[in-house]
């Protein structure tokens, strides 16, 4: 599906030593098909970003960047005036934080699938190096998108139609230690609402519940738990909630019991749609983890098959070594010999 760009500004910031400098773009910028493009990257590289929080406009904190965006969807302000206001906003709440940060403030509302979005990202530069015809060293600067890490996105269309959900806008929860998350939530005005990982965990919960209670077989419940993984994970890459009328769906063998009654004859604390949070859901389909040395990553199907674990001697025996494993193990055996 095309995006739609229907406005984009991008100013630069840069902060030094405590002191912030924003330098604002004069006017629009024009949108053509390079800029269908860029924000269509921006969208998509948004989309997979892991670990991200939900949250909502809060009455309780600075309003000003709500009031402007809300100004300019009733026609009683320029775009890129809601840009110049939300930007000496950015300006007072970046100077209260420790951290420096350079790079490009992109501001743009967008369609996609029927649904407005306005996207507010900081873009920071990457140098990359080449080699000219000369054989001289040049380089050039990139924007960064794969690695942004401020970068937060309202849903218009559910700000105007689901704002009591508390949940239309997501945000990106950045590096351990920053307060990144912090950061964005006073600068936006928001409080953190919905919690993907807590809601991906009693989805979990009840999946496996439900497939104990219908006494599925160890290969039908593989599979099924396959299936549920591929549906959150296409969920994580749209950026569409999860629903657990579509999670029945898949889940159901017939009317007996689907998935969606059982969740709340159990009185299961989960929305009927949620943001997933793909670390969360991958547990159902691999074990994986690592320590002292040691990292370990398997399906869950091959536990008991391929992969016996002995709680009392806390050990794992793995049959049918990974050829390239093997070829290691083997070749340094030889060398020892």
């Amino acid at each position: 599906m095309a995006i739609d760009v229907k406005k984009l500004v991008v100013h630069y910031v840069d902060k030094k030593d405590d002191d912030t400098q924003i330098h604002l773009r004069n006017d629009e910028m024009a949108v053509n098909d390079k800029v269908a493009v860029f924000i269509e990257q921006l969208h998509h590289a948004y989309n997979g970003k892991p670990g991200k929080g939900y949250c909502a406009f809060s009455g309780d904190k600075n309003s000003v960047v709500a009031s402007a965006m809300q100004s300019y969807r009733n026609s009683e302000l320029g775009f890129w005036h809601m840009t110049e206001q939300a930007s000496a906003v950015l300006k007072e709440e970046l100077d209260k934080y420790a951290f420096n940060e350079t790079g490009y403030l992109v501001f743009c509302h967008y369609q996609y699938v029927a649904t407005d979005y306005m996207l507010i990202a900081m873009i920071n530069i990457k140098e990359h190096y080449s080699i000219t015809s000369e054989l001289d060293l040049a380089s050039s600067r990139h924007l960064d998108i794969s690695r942004m890490q401020l970068a937060a996105r309202i849903d218009l269309t559910a700000w105007d139609t689901q704002a009591e959900d508390n949940r239309y806008i997501s945000f990106i929860k950045g590096r351990a230690g920053r307060k990144v998350a912090d950061f964005f939530l006073d600068f936006l005005g928001c409080e953190e609402g919905i919690d993907p990982k807590q809601q991906s965990q009693v989805m979990l919960n009840a999946v496996e519940d439900y497939l104990s209670e219908q006494q599925f077989d160890k290969s039908e419940k593989d599979d099924l738990r396959k299936q549920v993984f591929d549906y959150c994970n296409d969920c994580v890459t749209t950026g569409e909630d999860a629903n657990v009328g579509e999670l029945s769906a898949t889940l159901t063998k017939g009317d007996d019991n689907p998935f969606e009654s059982f969740c709340k004859e159990q009185s299961y604390d989960l929305e009927e749609s949620f943001p997933v949070d793909k670390k969360t859901v991958t547990s159902m389909v691999k074990f994986s983890g690592l320590g002292g040395g040691v990292s370990i990553s398997f399906e869950r199907k091959h536990l008991g098959e391929r992969v016996m674990y002995n709680e009392a001697t806390d050990t794992l025996v793995i049959k049918g070594i990974p050829p390239n494993l093997k070829d290691q193990l083997q070749r340094f055996m030889e060398s020892e010999d």
